[in-house]
C-alpha cells in the first residue's frame, strides 16, 4: 500500500510514522511518500522518519519529494496536513483579529476564515492532481484545518474524501483514563461541526456513564475544556475546548491579549523539534512533540485509513456529509459525528435529535461556513465581509468591516483575486 502525506515536511509527521510503526498490523504500508515544497525541512523530517521505521524494523520505504504531482501518483490514500503560509500566517491570524476585539485563532473566528481562504484553493488543486494520478479508488483524508470547510470543498467538487479531527479520540482517551478502562471500550455521542461539538453520551461497553463521569469528575472535566464547572453540570454534556471561544469569548480575547500567542509558541516548538530531528542519533518520537498539538493523530489517522482500505465496518468519529443526519442542516453540510467506516465510504450512525441550545449555534455557524466556502472558492471582498458578518463571534457591521480590511491586508500575497 502506498500512502502519500501532502505537507509531509510538517513536524507532525513523526507522530504519524510512530503510529505506522506501532500499528503495522492495521495498515500494511509499503511506501510512505512525504510531499512538501519546503525541501530543507522535508529532508530532515524524511530522514527522521526513516530512522524511526528502521528502529521498529518496519519495511516501508520513505520517499521525499517536493513535487506533489509525482508524490500522489499511484497512491492508495492521500493524507492532507498542510499549512498555507506556515506559522507566520498563523501568528498573523492570531494577532490582527484581537485588534478588532475578536478572538484570534487558527480555525475559529476571523482567523479561521483567513486560513480557509488561503487553504481551500490549494487543497482543491491537490485534489485534482489526486483524481488524475492516484489509484482509481484512492481516498483523500483531510486533517488540514478548518477541517469542516476544507472537507466540504472536497466533497462538493466530487472527491472521495473524509475529514479527520483529533478532538473525539482525545476525549475517548481522556474519559478512559478517568474511568480506568481501555479506550476501545469507550464510545462517544459526539455531535456538531468540526471544532463545535458536544459529548452528549459516553458509554463503556454499551453502558451509559456520562452522568457518572460528570458527577465524579465534574471539576476536572470543566478545567479540561476551559469551562465553569457549574455549566458542565447544568448542561449535562461535555463541550469541546473550542466552545470556550463561543461561551467565553470576551474572556478569551482578554486572556489572549496578555499572553504569548499559540502560534508563536508552536513556532518555537517546531524549531526545537527540527533540531532534534536533524540529530542522526534520534530515532524515536520526542516527548516535546506532545506539546505541538495533534495528540493521538497517528491512531486516528491509521485507524481511519485501515477501515477505508480493509472494510472493517467499525465506528469512528469523522467529518462527512450530513445527508439528513441533522435534519435542521442541508444534506451537503459537513458534520462531525460517529460513522461506520467501510471501503465503500462513511455512513453516519443515527443521531438523537439535537437540543435547541446546541442546534441553534450549529445552524448559525454552518451559515457562516457556507459563506466562508463561497468566499474561498470565488473570492471577493463582499463575500469575505458577508462571511464575517454571519459569524457568531462577529455579527456587527463595523467590526466585520474592520476585520475584512485587516484580513485582506494580511493575506493578499496568498489570495490571487486580492493581489
Amino acid at each position: 500500500m502506498k500512502v502519500t502525506v501532502v505537507g509531509g515536511g510538517s513536524t507532525y509527521t513523526p507522530e504519524l510514522v510512530d503510529g505506522l510503526a506501532r500499528l503495522r498490523d492495521l495498515l500494511p504500508v509499503e511506501e510512505l511518500v512525504l510531499a512538501d515544497p519546503a525541501a530543507e525541512r522535508l529532508e530532515v523530517v524524511a530522514a527522521m522518519s526513516r530512522r524511526m521505521l528502521a528502529r521498529a524494523d518496519h519495511p516501508a520505504e520513505v520517499v521525499a519529494t517536493t513535487d506533489v504531482d509525482a508524490g500522489v501518483t499511484d497512491a492508495d490514500a492521500v493524507l492532507l496536513q498542510l499549512r498555507v503560509g506556515g506559522q507566520e500566517a498563523r501568528m498573523q491570524d492570531e494577532a490582527w483579529p484581537l485588534e478588532c476585539g475578536c478572538i484570534g485563532q487558527e480555525t475559529t473566528g476571523a482567523g479561521g476564515l483567513a486560513k480557509a481562504l488561503r487553504t481551500v484553493p490549494v487543497v482543491l488543486d491537490i485534489a485534482d492532481s489526486v483524481r488524475k494520478r492516484a489509484a482509481a479508488d484512492a481516498w483523500i483524508v483531510d486533517f488540514t484545518n478548518p477541517v469542516g470547510i476544507v472537507t466540504r470543498s472536497l466533497l462538493q467538487a466530487g472527491h472521495r474524501a473524509v475529514g479527520l479531527c483529533n478532538v473525539a479520540i482525545g476525549f475517548e482517551r481522556y474519559f478512559a483514563g478517568l474511568l480506568g478502562v481501555q479506550p476501545e471500550q469507550v464510545r462517544l455521542g459526539h455531535v456538531g461541526l468540526n471544532h463545535l461539538t458536544w459529548e452528549r453520551s459516553v458509554t463503556v461497553d454499551g453502558r451509559e456513564v456520562l452522568d457518572e463521569l460528570i458527577d465524579e469528575h465534574g471539576a476536572e472535566i470543566a478545567a479540561h475544556v476551559d469551562q465553569p464547572e457549574w455549566l458542565v453540570r447544568q448542561l449535562g454534556t461535555v463541550p469541546s475546548y473550542y466552545l470556550h471561544y463561543f461561551y467565553n469569548h470576551d474572556a478569551a480575547v482578554a486572556a489572549a491579549r496578555g499572553t504569548q500567542s499559540r502560534g508563536a509558541r508552536v513556532a518555537e516548538i517546531e524549531q526545537t523539534l527540527l533540531e532534534m530531528y536533524a540529530d542522526p542519533g534520534v530515532d524515536t518520537k520526542p516527548e516535546l512533540l506532545g506539546e505541538r498539538g495533534g495528540a493521538y493523530y497517528s491512531e486516528a489517522a491509521i485507524n481511519l485509513l485501515a477501515s477505508l482500505t480493509a472494510d472493517r465496518g467499525d465506528v469512528q468519529v469523522v467529518n462527512l456529509r450530513n445527508d439528513g443526519t441533522l435534519p435542521f442542516l442541508p444534506d451537503d453540510a459537513v458534520i462531525e459525528v460517529p460513522a461506520t467506516i467501510t471501503t465503500a465510504g462513511v455512513t453516519a450512525v443515527t443521531v438523537d435529535p439535537v437540543e435547541p441550545i446546541y442546534a441553534g449555534l450549529i445552524g448559525h455557524t454552518f451559515a457562516y461556513e457556507q459563506l466562508a466556502l463561497d468566499a474561498a472558492v470565488h473570492g471577493g471582498r463582499d463575500r469575505v465581509f458577508q462571511a464575517l458578518l454571519a459569524h457568531p463571534l462577529v455579527g456587527q457591521v463595523d467590526q466585520a468591516g474592520q476585520l475584512t480590511d485587516r484580513l485582506l491586508a494580511a493575506n493578499r500575497e496568498h489570495l490571487d483575486w486580492a493581489k
